[in-house]
């Protein structure tokens, strides 16, 4: 690790904003009515943060804000209602949003599917890759302006070890040439949120916006609800020949480096970094990686760049 935040993999979300003072600050996050979403809404929340919790399901997400304000009374919780599988969707969420003329000091790009049969999103995408990725890319593009105008300010990428699962084709994003593999597409698309946000922070650090991938750790949460009893044992066999061991994560644990990577001190002036166990476990110095944790290929400013373009590209 090349940071010594004293903190590690058991460290908790309360525990990694112990002290800190949060009032003041917005925070988006997507996928907040439940998983590491609510969690990390809750935990914002706790601290003064005021949380704008993005979900798609408008029921859901006003029963999670009532959760966490069932323990937190004070909790400053605003909605937004967003489905990322919609380009329709994800941009008149960023228009409603920006029409609110409010600060914006930290997006934090949590939802996702995971290994997924192969399925599209409305506008035609590999649903992982439209989901996990393109989504995101649109929204976190539009809203963009308001975070340079409320910096300091931070956007964090949830990827996950599972980038090393398999590497984005940008010639075939769809999966329209190859054969589809749930977890190839998994792969692929957690490596374009490392991509994503080593990009981010090359373009926008000069002006005050910096960005980081997390990886979380493994969680039981409803990220695997796609999931059969085939994919699963595809994924429990991928872990055991994993050469990192992976323990599971409590949802308060999960959410940790989501929540360490936006707000922690010890980063101010630092981005395009990939996070784990609350610590930065790479470091990419002019273009070359210092230290491991991450596939080279998914920190490579060049395939950054590439995978920008093409997503402009496709949003349109």
């Amino acid at each position: 690790m090349t940071t010594t935040s004293g903190f590690s993999a058991t460290s908790t979300t309360d525990e990694v904003l112990a002290g800190l003072d949060l009032t003041g600050r917005r925070f988006l996050v997507t996928g907040a009515s439940g998983g590491l979403g609510l969690e990390t809404s809750r935990a914002l929340a706790s601290k003064g943060a005021i949380v704008v919790m993005a979900a798609r399901d408008q029921a859901k997400n006003e029963t999670a804000a009532a959760g966490i304000r069932a323990v937190h009374p004070d909790a400053k919780l605003e909605s937004l209602i967003l489905d990322l599988g919609s380009l329709t969707s994800v941009r008149a969420a960023a228009v409603e949003f920006m029409s609110r003329n409010v600060a914006l000091h930290g997006l934090i790009l949590n939802a996702g599917i995971m290994a997924t049969p192969l399925g599209h999103t409305v506008d035609g995408f590999e649903q992982q890759f439209g989901v996990d990725h393109l989504g995101h890319f649109l929204l976190a593009r539009d809203l963009l302006p308001r975070l340079v105008e409320s910096a300091p300010a931070r956007v964090v990428v949830l990827s996950s070890a599972g980038h090393q699962m398999g590497d984005v084709d940008f010639d075939d994003v769809n999966f329209e040439r190859r054969d589809y593999e749930p977890f190839l597409a998994y792969g692929a698309a957690k490596t374009c949120n490392v991509l994503h946000a080593v990009e981010i922070d090359r373009r926008y650090r000069d002006q005050g916006v910096r960005a980081f991938a997390v990886h979380p750790g493994v969680i039981h949460t409803e990220l695997g609800r796609y999931m059969t009893d085939e994919t699963m044992a595809s994924l429990i066999s991928r872990l055991s020949e994993s050469p990192v061991a992976m323990a599971w994560k409590s949802a308060e644990q999960g959410a940790a480096t989501s929540v360490w990577a936006a707000t922690s001190p010890l980063l101010d002036g630092r981005g395009g970094e990939y996070c784990e166990d609350c610590n930065v476990s790479a470091v990419v110095t002019d273009g070359e990686l210092n230290e491991g944790g991450v596939a080279a290929r998914a920190v490579d400013p060049a395939r950054a760049s590439t995978l920008w373009a093409l997503s402009e590209e496709l949003v349109g």
